[in-house]
């Protein structure tokens, strides 16, 4: 089965769970009906370079948490949720670890779960999607709720099926074990090749 392509580059010089930033990406463009053919880019900054990105871009003072830098027009010739002969550049979504750390701890939760929001964030950025009104602000934020909810079940599912799966091979690798001092029927050990039986 063919995915959307995602790289991700961590120069932030904090360590995060980076597949799992890449999973949300991919869970909610994959929802969102974004084409196999579509390539996504993630870069995680320190402080500082996302300061400079938001003046220069935004002409907006100071770091901020998550920026969408589109690449391809979303027109109806291009849309990389629309089936295309080639690949579309999606864009770039540009996270920043340090900054969001703060915006975790005042909603109560992991930097992971923030980085998750903010990546699915970005996505909808990509594909067209705004708050500057407040109708589009429920949009979209609507949206990105539900994705984060459905994209956190999904997490908490496959973790629960692999520790299930894990206890399972344990168990049954217990009984492997327990079953490789073979008896034969009359219940004493079973003789090794080219040993007579007694």
């Amino acid at each position: 089965m063919n995915t959307v392509s995602i790289e991700i580059a961590n120069e932030s010089g904090v360590a995060v769970e980076e597949t799992s930033i890449v999973a949300a990406a991919r869970y909610a463009l994959d929802r969102m009906g974004v084409s196999a053919l579509a390539e996504l880019s993630v870069l995680l900054v320190e402080l500082e370079a996302m300061a400079d990105l938001h003046e220069r871009w935004m002409d907006l003072p100071g770091p901020t948490d998550v920026m969408a830098f589109p690449m391809d027009e979303l027109d109806s010739a291009r849309r990389p949720d629309t089936a295309a002969s080639g690949p579309a550049l999606l864009g770039d979504i540009v996270l920043c670890p340090e900054f969001a750390r703060e915006q975790a701890k005042k909603a109560g939760h992991s930097l992971l779960d923030e980085l998750h929001l903010l990546t699915v964030h970005g996505v909808l950025h990509l594909l067209g999607y705004d708050h500057a009104e407040p109708a589009e602000e429920r949009e979209m934020f609507g949206l990105q709720n539900r994705l984060l909810a459905d994209f956190r079940a999904t997490s908490r599912d496959a973790l629960a099926t692999a520790a299930r799966d894990d206890a399972d091979s344990r168990v049954l690798g217990a009984v492997g074990l327990e079953g490789d001092g073979a008896e034969d029927e009359g219940g004493e050990p079973a003789t090794s090749p080219g040993e007579p039986n007694r």
